[in-house]
C-alpha cells in the first residue's frame, strides 16, 4: 500500500528535468517566432522601400522634373562624336553640354576640318567649331586649378555665373550633388571631358545608351534644376 501511494505521488508530480526541458522548448519557440516576425517585417520594409523608389521615379517622370545625364570621356573627340549622335537622335543644342580642359596641342582642336578650323583669337574665347549647331568655345572661361577650358551648351553661362565658382559651382547650381560636382571638376582637371545632357526623364535611357556607345565612363543620372 505504501509503494502504491508513493507511485501515485510521483505520477502527480512533474520532475525538475521535465520542467527544464519544457521551459527550454518554450524559449526556442519564442525565439523562432520572434525571428519569423523580424524576417517578415524586413521583407515588408524592403518591399515598401522598392515601391517608394518606383513611386518616386514615376512621380519624377510625370511631374516633368528635368534630369542630368552625366558622363566622362577620355577625349574631347569622343565627347564630340557622342554629341553629334545625340543631335542626330533629336536632342537639341540646349540639352547637350560639354566641358573639357583646353589643350593647345590637342589634335581635336587643330584638326576640326575646313568648316571647323580655329578662328583667330581662340585663346581669348574664339569658336573652335560646331556640332550640329552646338558651338564649342575655347578659352572663354579660366577655372582656378584647371586653366582655360572648352565649353559648349548652356552650362558655359552657368559656370561663368556660378556663385560657388568654377565647374563645381555650375554643376551644383544645376542640382548635381556637391560631392559629385567636385568629383567631376577634378576629372576635368585630370584631362577628362565631361558631358552633361540635361533633358526630360523620358529621354534619359536614350541619352545613356548613346553616351555608352561612344565610350562614356561612369554615366550617372541626377535630378536637375
Amino acid at each position: 500500500m505504501e509503494n502504491n501511494s508513493t507511485n501515485s505521488q510521483n505520477q502527480g508530480t512533474t520532475s525538475p528535468l521535465t520542467t527544464s526541458y519544457n521551459s527550454a522548448q518554450s524559449n526556442t519557440n519564442q525565439v523562432n517566432s520572434t525571428a519569423n516576425q523580424n524576417q517578415a517585417q524586413n521583407t515588408t520594409q524592403a518591399s515598401s522601400n522598392n515601391q517608394q523608389a518606383n513611386i518616386t521615379d514615376t512621380m519624377n517622370q510625370q511631374s516633368g522634373i528635368p534630369q542630368a545625364v552625366v558622363g566622362l570621356f577620355s577625349s574631347l573627340n569622343a565627347a564630340r562624336e557622342s554629341a553629334a549622335q545625340l543631335r542626330q537622335s533629336g536632342f537639341t543644342i540646349e540639352e547637350i553640354n560639354i566641358i573639357s580642359k583646353e589643350k593647345t596641342n590637342d589634335n581635336v582642336v587643330n584638326n576640326m576640318g575646313s568648316d571647323d578650323s580655329i578662328a583667330d583669337g581662340t585663346m581669348a574665347g574664339g569658336a573652335i567649331g560646331g556640332i550640329g549647331g552646338l558651338l564649342l568655345s575655347a578659352g572663354a572661361l579660366t577655372i582656378p586649378g584647371i586653366g582655360p577650358i572648352i565649353a559648349a551648351g548652356p552650362i558655359a553661362a552657368t559656370i561663368a555665373g556660378a556663385v560657388g565658382g568654377g565647374i563645381t559651382g555650375g554643376l551644383i547650381d544645376w542640382g548635381i550633388p556637391s560631392d559629385k560636382s567636385e568629383e567631376y571638376n577634378n576629372e576635368v582637371a585630370y584631362g577628362k571631358t565631361l558631358a552633361v545632357i540635361k533633358t526630360d526623364a523620358n529621354k534619359v535611357q536614350q541619352a545613356i545608351q548613346i553616351m555608352n556607345q561612344n565610350g562614356a565612363m561612369n554615366v550617372e543620372t541626377h535630378n536637375a534644376k
